[in-house]
């Protein structure tokens, strides 16, 4: 059954391709404005990135049952003080399509969020960055499966200068001087 599935899936991602002008015009993943998130020098935070599957079509899950399907991957671009930690995704939903209606596949529809970690290094200047990447996925439909798609993201990361540590007072001789 798993061979017939990825025949199945092979065969309409093959047609797709050849009928790339009969897909969708224009992304079928859209990010919403990212927050600005203030992390202090050192200490780790959370971006929360919001995205949307437009309506009619479904991407694969960053976890898809079949080795053979595209998995929707986030790709955050290194910067050089800003260290990017985990990337936490979504559960998908299990959905069946026409083209294989005894399969359940995992997939993301209308909104979902990627949470990106970053954690600035002591060193990095106060002041506000942006971070870039993109969010790979394949777009279907019903009935087919078009080209993977690369979508542009990028994110404001607000850096706040660190807490000084306070002094610490230097040992004491219990001896009276």
């Amino acid at each position: 059954m798993k061979i017939l599935l990825a025949s199945a899936l092979l065969i309409f991602s093959a047609w797709a391709w050849a009928q790339d002008d009969l897909g969708p015009k224009g992304p079928v993943v859209k990010m919403a404005p990212a927050p600005v998130v203030t992390v202090v020098q050192g200490k780790p935070a959370t971006v929360p990135l919001s995205f949307r599957v437009s309506s009619g079509y479904h991407i694969n899950s960053n976890q898809p049952k079949s080795e053979f399907l595209i998995p929707t991957v986030l790709k955050v671009e290194a910067t050089t003080d800003i260290v990017i930690g985990k990337t936490t995704y979504p559960d998908g939903h299990d959905m069946s399509f026409a083209f294989a209606p005894d399969e359940k596949l995992n997939v993301y529809t209308g909104d979902f969020n990627v949470d990106v970690l970053v954690r600035p290094l002591l060193s990095v200047q106060p002041g506000k960055y942006i971070v870039r990447g993109t969010l790979k996925y394949q777009a279907c439909d019903n009935s087919a499966c078009y080209p993977p798609k690369q979508l542009p993201i990028s994110f404001d990361v607000k850096i706040a200068k660190a807490p000084r540590a306070p002094a610490k007072n230097p040992a004491q001789s219990p001896h009276a001087h």
